[in-house]
């Protein structure tokens, strides 16, 4: 028969640092958690609440329309008031079930076209502002349109052109 003897110090001792971390390692996993919930409802305080992924902004864009368009009066009138709404209520519930499933499955597809859209504004704002940036920094001493004598009569007050108003 074989006999366990008892642990050594030297091994009760690492037994003890090795729960020490692991109780140290969970306390710093808790206190990030709480630093970072906290941080998450200062910010929800401050900028209120961060808007959601494309696929629930389309969602929450369509109820909204179809909420409006539910509650729009008929511009008939009396006449073919109530007619008309049902009409338009049983359209725009036929677009919402239309519209829905496809946000549900495919959520990510309306994040990449989100940032698809935001590369092609900042695609856009770069040339406009480089086009701006020409039409407004042009110096008329080197501009290859102005062949002849400069218009502004050679006075260097400022970038702007002189003009004759007589």
């Amino acid at each position: 028969m074989s006999e366990e003897l008892p642990p050594s110090d030297a091994a009760r001792e690492k037994e003890a640092a090795d729960e020490m971390r692991a109780s140290d390692a969970d306390a710093w996993a808790t206190a990030c958690a709480e630093d970072l919930q906290a941080e998450k409802a200062r910010r929800r305080t401050q900028y209120g609440t961060p808007p959601g992924s494309a696929a629930e902004e389309l969602k929450k864009l369509v109820d909204a329309v179809a909420e409006k368009l539910s509650g729009a009066q008929s511009p008939l009138g009396a006449v073919a008031g109530p007619a008309a709404q049902q009409v338009v209520r049983q359209v725009v519930q036929q677009a919402k079930d239309a519209v829905e499933p496809v946000i549900e499955r495919n959520p990510d597809v309306f994040d990449h076209l989100a940032a698809a859209g935001n590369e092609l504004l900042a695609a856009y704002r770069s040339a406009v502002q480089a086009q701006e940036r020409r039409w407004t920094g042009r110096d008329d001493r080197n501009d290859p349109r102005d062949q002849g004598e400069r218009r502004d009569g050679g006075d260097d007050a400022g970038p702007g052109e002189r003009i004759d108003l007589d």
